[in-house]
């Protein structure tokens, strides 16, 4: 088999749900938009709701109805992206529950599911989704009332925990909420590790469910292995790879591996990322290319059959740090060519 393998410890980010909700006295749900974060929104999912999770978050409609199919009626499937154009046979049918932007979401779901649940997301300061103050006071009083099951903002800084961004969203959030009779929810992980001012009733991890900083106690969940393809020995002024980018400054062995950018494999980290086989680092070596890539295994003895792209040496935001980029890239670009295995006792 020459396609490299991808491994999803399932145990791994039921024990990183479990840590994290350790860390708090009130709700921990989880985040599983972008397919589970690129691991698989099914068997993540399931897992996490045999773990305890009630209450998942996805990006869009459709990754709602794709998790309820995995789901099953019961557990809340949040959305935020709100109700958009298209959206109303999903969310009604599925039982979807929108985070409403905007007033023109807030009338669309009101007269086309009277009825049916809803959250809603303020901006605090980030500028992206929300509804900002003035819009939010002009319709707190018609959001009362009706079946609304969650009030959400979301912080722009929280990988940065001195940041002052943080303690003013803090505050704009409570102006904004407080004396409201419903579950409040502004943490997802940097917010759940800068305390339980920042938890509120709901905190929804997302990152530090698969592995990822700002959690840093957070176990592995993502195992890449890449079979070695071949093996030549370069001398000395040789060069290797499109562009002739590196050049051998004494005789080197070469392994060319099976995987690149068309696996998620970030070109732009060639230059600064290694491998690894056993205990041994071993450089990637000119540019990354679609299906391959070279690495120098000089120092390996025997020659490797695979190496360790991504686990206990090379997590998702070490690779990510050779790329220039955040881990959250590296876990969500990982492509369909990977055979892939989930783990789990």
């Amino acid at each position: 088999m020459t396609a490299a393998t991808l491994t999803i410890d399932l145990d791994a980010i039921a024990a990183n749900w479990r840590a994290l909700d350790a860390k708090t006295n009130v709700e921990t749900a989880a985040v599983v938009k972008a397919n589970g974060y690129g691991c698989g929104v099914d068997r993540v999912a399931r897992r996490l709701a045999r773990e305890g999770a009630r209450r998942f978050f996805v990006a869009v409609a459709e990754e709602g109805a794709e998790l309820r199919q995995a789901l099953g009626p019961g557990p809340e499937i949040n959305v935020f992206s709100g109700h958009m154009p298209g959206d109303t046979d999903m969310i009604g049918d599925l039982g979807l529950v929108p985070m409403i932007n905007s007033l023109d979401q807030m009338l669309r779901h009101l007269e086309a599911l009277p009825d049916a649940p809803f959250g809603i997301q303020l901006d605090t300061g980030m500028n992206r989704l929300g509804m900002e103050p003035a819009e939010w006071a002009a319709l707190r009083e018609i959001a009362t009332g009706q079946n609304m099951t969650l009030i959400m903002s979301h912080l722009a800084c929280a990988d940065d925990p001195v940041h002052p961004m943080n303690p003013h969203q803090l505050a704009m959030f409570r102006e904004m909420t407080d004396g409201m009779a419903v579950p409040r929810s502004l943490a997802a992980t940097g917010g759940i590790l800068m305390g339980p001012e920042y938890h509120f009733e709901v905190t929804r991890p997302g990152v530090g469910l698969y592995g990822g900083q700002p959690f840093d106690a957070a176990q592995p969940v993502a195992h890449v292995s890449v079979p070695v393809i071949q093996i030549r020995d370069v001398d000395a002024g040789e060069t290797v790879g499109y562009g002739n980018t590196w050049t051998a400054r004494e005789p080197a062995r070469i392994a060319t591996i099976a995987a690149g950018y068309a696996d998620g494999i970030i070109r732009a980290m060639g230059p600064q990322a290694h491998v690894w086989v056993g205990g041994t680092a071993c450089k990637m070596v000119g540019r990354v290319s679609m299906d391959l890539i070279g690495v120098d295994v000089t120092c390996v003895e025997p020659e490797p059959q695979a190496v360790e792209l991504l686990g206990h040496h090379n997590t998702v935001d070490v690779l990510a740090d050779a790329a220039g980029t955040i881990g959250y890239e590296i876990l969500t670009a990982l492509g369909g060519r990977y055979h892939r295995r989930y783990y789990e006792t």
